[in-house]
């Protein structure tokens, strides 16, 4: 079983990646570096870093459960694909970009591919595809850990340009129980970045009850 799952994000960075910003994949990417993150007031669970962001990133995906027999489900890791939205940042859509692009995932169709959603995404400020999010087991060796992945798309030839995280912060959703939570994570391994926030979510959520298949 899964969910679809819109899942805005920002990456910051303290290390750079050798030869990154000669990538022809980010040579597009506008000046985030006073950007700041907008988070609710009233907890303490996540905290806006100090410094601008590296990267502004749009996930479109699905969360996925597995269904127990007692009809809850259980997480089991995430599938998305990550997109430039650096750009997007001062800009009116910026607030709501995500409603749109939730709004066309859903229209697709089970059985297309992502790459019409990318088509129409593309006609937002020239979107690029920074990489790819999904779940690899733990550096520990136990459980699973969550990979964002930009070695195959916005820095190929890097292939340190990835982040296994673990997660430091968790708050429901401030935009209702259907959104998935927001997050704050740091980095276990990777130099892609030191700290991830998965913010402004839409959708991901699993039914509230559930029935196995026979």
């Amino acid at each position: 079983m899964h969910a679809s799952a819109l899942l805005p994000l920002l990456l910051a960075s303290a290390s750079a990646i050798p030869g990154a910003e000669r990538s022809a994949g980010l040579q597009k990417r506008c000046d985030i570096s006073a950007a700041k993150i907008s988070l609710p007031s009233n907890q303490r669970q996540l905290v806006a870093p100090a410094q601008g962001p590296s990267y502004i990133g749009l996930a479109i995906g699905t969360q996925n459960y597995t269904c127990e027999s007692t009809g809850t489900s259980t997480n089991v890791g995430a599938v998305a694909e990550i997109f430039d939205a650096s750009c997007l940042y001062g800009a009116p859509e910026f607030s709501y970009i995500q409603e749109i692009a939730y709004s066309v995932w859903k229209l697709v169709p089970p059985s297309a591919d992502i790459s019409r959603v990318i088509a129409v995404l593309q006609t937002f400020n020239d979107t690029l595809v920074f990489g790819q999010h999904y779940f690899v087991t733990s550096p520990s060796g136990t459980g699973i850990s969550p990979k964002w992945d930009f070695t195959s798309a916005g820095l190929v030839g890097h292939p340190d340009a990835f982040v296994i995280a673990a997660k430091a912060g968790d708050i429901s959703a401030p935009t209702g129980p259907a959104d998935v939570d927001w997050l704050s994570l740091n980095k276990v391994q990777g130099d892609l970045a030191t700290q991830i926030f998965r913010v402004n979510t839409v959708g991901g959520m699993p039914p509230d009850s559930v029935r196995r298949a026979i």
